[in-house]
């Protein structure tokens, strides 16, 4: 089977979930300069409308959680943009608190966004690659909480994102035969929005200030800078590329060395 992105016109077409925000906005525009059709999908469907406007893509609302959602709007993107050729999935939550303090409530949010939502998607993505007969890439985001353990306050959070590691590899190897290639990215200290509420919650929790704990990140990091969405997104641009070609089953970290494995 061939590597995607061989039609005219473009690399091929790409479904970003949670793309309507940080690092997920960020993969948008970066495959979207770099030749995709990106389908910009998120569970706030003005959000992807407004990412779509701004790089020529198509947005459509779509939540992770729900089978039903992803396949409508997988179809949407379809219908509006051809074949799907790869799917990034990167819609993601996370909670803080203490371990005795944490609820059900926030490990069922963790694992249904996290872990389950990237299940649910790499099964469509799967269906539809094999029904086409083509080859196909999947891109999971992950985090450097699903290498290293010992993250304060985030053990639901930690779950998930170890269980995205996991799935990743289940996947590549048994969608190999398939020339499907299966790898994540997972990034370290990002400045989004979800880490700002994290500064807030993590500080309250140490009982310290946000700058005092931004501090901290940036002691952790080798690199000695906050990371950008578009650090995470190149490395993404990096996957569903042919340079990628030989590479499943991978969790890339993109840290500024912050976890080094």
């Amino acid at each position: 089977m061939n590597e995607v992105g061989t039609r005219a016109g473009a690399l091929g077409t790409v479904l970003v979930t949670g793309g309507g925000a940080g690092i997920g906005e960020a993969i948008c525009r970066t495959l979207a300069a770099r030749g995709w059709r990106v389908a910009v999908t998120d569970v706030n469907a003005e959000a992807a409308a407004r990412v779509s406007s701004v790089i020529g893509g198509f947005g459509v609302g779509l939540d992770v959680t729900d089978p039903r959602s992803i396949a409508a709007g997988a179809d949407a993107a379809e219908a509006a943009l051809g074949p799907l050729d790869a799917w990034v999935s990167n819609a993601g939550v996370s909670t803080m608190n203490r371990l005795l303090d944490t609820t059900e409530a926030e490990w069922d949010l963790n694992m249904d966004v996290n872990a389950k939502g990237v299940f649910l998607c790499a099964q469509e993505a799967a269906r539809r690659f094999i029904a086409r007969g083509t080859s196909g890439i999947i891109v999971n985001t992950a985090s450097m909480a699903a290498k290293r353990g010992a993250t304060p306050f985030l053990a639901p959070y930690v779950a998930s994102k170890f269980a995205v590691g996991g799935l990743t590899q289940a996947l590549a190897y048994e969608l190999a035969p398939h020339g499907i290639r299966v790898n994540a990215v997972c990034p370290g200290y990002v400045a989004t929005s979800m880490q700002e509420r994290e500064l807030r919650w993590e500080a309250e929790l140490r009982d310290s200030t946000v700058g005092a704990v931004r501090d901290l990140y940036l002691a952790d990091t080798p690199l000695r800078r906050i990371e950008t969405p578009d650090d995470v997104a190149r490395v993404v641009a990096f996957l569903v590329s042919p340079d990628a070609a030989f590479l499943t089953g991978e969790s890339i970290a993109v840290n500024g060395g912050a976890f080094m494995d």
